[in-house]
């Protein structure tokens, strides 16, 4: 027993006023601040080299190739190998960083949680407690400990590659930069809206499992009522998981429909002003390699976003039940 206090403490030292933080970016801030500078440093490194194998190979097509200079070929080939070489590395070292932080900080949330369980003196309608503490353990705090990880460097990296690609693109020529931007507008406005839909089916399958958990530790002293609603609660558990898939597919749907609508505007309007002369061969070339480009991240942005919103929604779960136990009320929540 002394031991498990002594854990108990280890675990809810420097926590402030409660066991964890009000907010999942106050979590994020409170356990692994100074990482976050570290990953954020890396992923500057990594998006500020986004644009150099686009203008390698503008000038690869136009200059190298034009001049039928075979040494100038061979120097840009191994400019193009040696800078995708370095953000490779650079990419793993961040991947391997983000792993690291974000598996300390599923560690950090179970351990807290099940030192606030040890503290906590058992009643004799403990059964259901000890499903929602199995369900907050083992499932709950693993997508919010990922999310940590990526929580600032993710943005960060995507929004740097997506700005820096615009730029370069609007250097060359500023209306394939709007085209580009068109292209993602509608999604700006719509995918908030499909997300908003996506965090409710997240939130209420959350709380059926926890029921459904709950009941079967439970079992021996459930009511025929409780038995008779867990395939209801499954049911349900299965049409909001198909309300999510619906919702997420249908937004990659539309994503990658407007994608390709891009490139074939850029296509047409640059093969036309090909034909014009008014720009050169390399030039779309790199517009269409741009807007390829920044497809993945903003693809990996709408990931983010998603992320974020559920985990928000599962951190305010966790969160509530360890400030019940923590104040006595216990683990479960009654109204769910």
């Amino acid at each position: 027993m002394m031991e498990e206090r002594a854990a108990s403490g280890v675990a809810l030292r420097g926590q402030g006023n409660g066991p964890l933080p009000a907010s999942v970016g106050g979590y994020v801030w409170r356990h692994s601040g100074k990482h976050q500078v570290g990953l954020a440093v890396l992923s500057v490194m990594v998006f500020l080299l986004s644009i150099w194998p686009l203008e390698i190979q503008r000038r690869i097509v136009n200059d190298a190739i034009s001049s039928r200079s075979l040494s100038a070929i061979v120097w840009l080939s191994v400019a193009y190998f040696s800078i995708a070489l370095l953000e490779g590395v650079l990419k793993f070292i961040l991947n391997l960083y983000r792993g690291w932080v974000s598996e300390r900080a599923v560690r950090h949330l179970r351990m807290t949680i099940l030192s606030l369980a040890r503290c906590v003196p058992r009643r004799h309608d403990s059964q259901e407690e000890e499903g929602v503490e199995i369900a907050l353990v083992l499932s709950e705090a693993e997508p919010i400990g990922n999310f940590v990880g990526i929580s600032v460097s993710e943005p960060l990296l995507q929004t740097g590659i997506l700005v820096s690609v615009l730029v370069y693109i609007a250097h060359l020529r500023l209306e394939f930069a709007l085209v580009s931007a068109l292209v993602f507008l509608p999604q700006m406005i719509i995918v908030p809206l499909i997300q908003r839909a996506i965090n409710r089916r997240a939130a209420m399958r959350i709380r059926t499992l926890r029921q459904i958990s709950s009941n079967i530790i439970g079992s021996t002293g459930s009511t025929v009522a409780d038995s008779q609603d867990q395939p209801k609660r499954i049911d349900t558990v299965f049409a909001l998981n198909m309300g999510i898939y619906t919702l997420k597919f249908g937004m990659n749907f539309l994503m990658n429909l407007l994608h390709h609508l891009g490139v074939a505007v850029v296509l047409g309007i640059g093969g036309w002003y090909v034909v014009q002369g008014h720009i050169d061969v390399g030039a779309v070339v790199a517009f269409v390699s741009g807007l390829a480009k920044i497809v993945d991240p903003w693809g990996d942005l709408i990931n983010w976003f998603r992320e974020a919103t559920v985990s928000s929604v599962k951190y305010q779960l966790i969160e509530t039940a360890a400030r019940r136990i923590a104040t006595g009320g216990g683990w479960a929540d009654r109204s769910v």
